[in-house]
């Protein structure tokens, strides 16, 4: 099987050496010694997997892997940790890595390893086609409740302007649907709409993403790069997690929204684009702006339009209706015919206080598909029916833990980062569990 891998790594030795070892299982390689240059390869190659060291000079692997995945949603990482950084590791892969490695102690791990994560991209190419049916603007943000009619309102109401619009809301609550329905119903949606999460990036990284460089502004900088301002031109920049960002690249920011003005990185001569920006953030701007995290000037011109999205919970009405999209929508995705829901089903998910509201719901609709029996979604089919049992009968907790491991990883077709993920708990977690109950 061939393959397109990049190798990210600082060290220089480590980096040439596993090189070496994958160019002679005939995969095509690449290297990089910093985040910066890797992003700058990946535009420039189609990559299939990434091997990445946690810890780079200019970003943190745990939040690279975000980045990546928002960008390459196919591709594959695999993170190399030395063993005092599994947690970051394990942090990781909760933002989308597919498994990591000890430094030293899993070398001869990494080709298998390289191999199992490369099925599980070709598994990816497949299902990033989207059905032609799928709902685009206004219609992609359900539900019926006064609280999110009245959300629905505002937003179709500015989005015939150009204003500049600040949605705020607890994590989870469909910020970026909104956005994009925003941009949808506007006079820009023939042109592009660019989404970026703020926290997703070290300050350098973000500022090369945003506004784009010349070649040779830096290292890795081997040919020009359009920043996502110049993306947008015509169209809409959605900024999310707008309260994450630096507070020096605040400044560059707010002068193009003065001005529509920006320069690139290694670049003199001014540029211009014409976007409308959308921005995000579940933070209090106000009381960033208090201690000094957040520029009060750019905060007045963002808070043009606000809207707040209600939390889940505030919206109970309409949460039987958002899990049947998402059992339609991953019934869909797993080839599921006739799924049949018991009222019980309802009654369990309207207990629930959904902390991680909208998000948590479709995770939990998800993984209830995969672990109910003969295609009917009752209460046992959720994630937490072990908690139902009685504390004295142990063995059948320990039997139902068991077989809820078998059917997830039956379904991540023995990705265990994968597995750990939808089971919530740490991969560490999930080999002890493994290794208890027999399991491989």
């Amino acid at each position: 099987m061939s393959g397109n891998i990049l190798i990210i790594d600082d060290e220089i030795k480590l980096l040439k050496l596993l090189g070496m070892i994958l160019s002679q299982e005939n995969f095509n390689v690449k290297e990089a010694s910093t985040a910066r240059s890797a992003m700058t390869m990946l535009e420039q190659y189609d990559f299939d997997v990434v091997l990445s060291d946690v810890r780079l000079p200019d970003a943190f692997g745990v939040d690279l892997v975000n980045s990546i995945k928002t960008k390459y949603p196919h591709l594959e990482i695999i993170l190399m940790t030395a063993f005092g950084n599994i947690t970051d590791a394990v942090q990781a892969m909760k933002n989308g890595a597919y498994d990591y490695l000890v430094k030293g102690d899993d070398n001869e791990k990494i080709i298998p390893l390289v191999y199992k994560a490369l099925d599980k991209v070709k598994d990816n190419k497949s299902r990033i086609i989207q059905p032609a049916n799928t709902a685009k603007g206004f219609e992609q943000i359900i539900g019926k409740s006064p609280a999110i009619l009245q959300a629905k309102k505002l937003a179709e109401k500015v989005a015939l302007t150009d204003a500049a619009v600040l949605l705020t809301g607890e994590t989870g609550t469909g910020k970026e649907v909104f956005a994009n329905a925003i941009h949808e119903g506007s006079d820009r949606k023939k042109n592009s709409f660019v989404a970026i999460n703020c926290s997703a990036f070290s300050k350098e990284i973000l500022e090369s993403e945003l506004f784009g460089h010349k070649q040779g502004a830096f290292t890795g900088a081997l040919k020009d790069k359009k920043g996502l301002i110049e993306e947008a031109n015509g169209g809409t920049l959605f900024l999310d997690e707008i309260g994450e960002m630096p507070i020096e690249l605040q400044a560059k920011l707010l002068r193009v929204l003065e001005t529509k003005e920006f320069i690139k990185m290694g670049e003199t001569k001014v540029s211009k684009s014409d976007f409308r920006l959308v921005a995000a953030t579940n933070r209090d701007l106000e009381q960033e702006i208090k201690q000094g995290n957040f520029r009060e000037d750019l905060y007045f011109r963002l808070n043009v339009f606000e809207i707040t999205l209600p939390a889940l919970r505030e919206r109970k009405e309409d949460l039987k209706m958002l899990a049947k999209n998402f059992i339609d929508l991953f019934s869909n995705k797993l080839h599921l015919t006739s799924v049949e829901v018991t009222p019980d089903y309802y009654k369990v998910l309207e207990k629930n206080d959904w902390k991680g509201n909208i998000r948590e719901l479709r995770n939990a609709v998800e993984r209830s598909l995969i672990l109910m029996d003969n295609n009917t979604l009752d209460a046992e089919s959720l994630p937490h029916y072990a908690e139902r049992a009685t504390e004295s009968d142990s063995l059948s907790i320990r039997s139902l833990e068991k077989i809820h491991i078998q059917k997830v990883l039956q379904y991540t077709k023995g990705n265990k980062a994968e597995a750990a993920r939808l089971l919530e708990i740490g991969i560490a977690t999930l080999y002890r569990k493994l290794e208890e109950y027999g399991l491989k």
